[in-house]
């Protein structure tokens, strides 16, 4: 019953922390974390063509692309923000800011994300 009730406490943490990441978050709050620590390599609007991405391989990715965006999960982006590349088998390249931001922070920032690929959350 122990071990139920842990599973059930962690699933609803989980489900609270990933329930609708862009919703409730601020956008221009995002967009200030964005254009801080993500436009170096993104670009300005998210083309992936920021001072930095013409020495990078591989290349950053377009975030503006609306299909590629719609393909990605609210708690892919996180992840990434916060782990960083390699933890999602992506680009080693793409640093962690999981010391760098808060959890809030990064939900602020996939907020921004979504408004820039004019995508929903998802």
């Amino acid at each position: 019953m122990k071990i139920a009730l842990t599973a059930l406490g962690l699933a609803l943490t989980v489900g609270i922390l990933f329930q609708g990441l862009a919703s409730g978050a601020d956008v221009a709050k995002g967009k200030a974390t964005y254009d801080q620590l993500c436009t170096g390599c993104h670009g300005p609007t998210g083309k992936g063509d920021g001072p930095a991405a013409a020495s990078l391989n591989p290349k950053p990715r377009d975030l503006s692309d609306k299909t590629y965006a719609r393909s990605l999960k609210d708690e892919f982006l996180f992840e990434i923000t916060k782990n960083g590349g390699p933890a999602v088998k992506k680009s080693p390249l793409m640093p962690a800011m999981g010391k760098t931001l808060k959890d809030d922070q990064i939900k602020d920032l996939v907020a921004y994300l979504r408004a820039l690929s004019k995508t929903p959350a998802r």
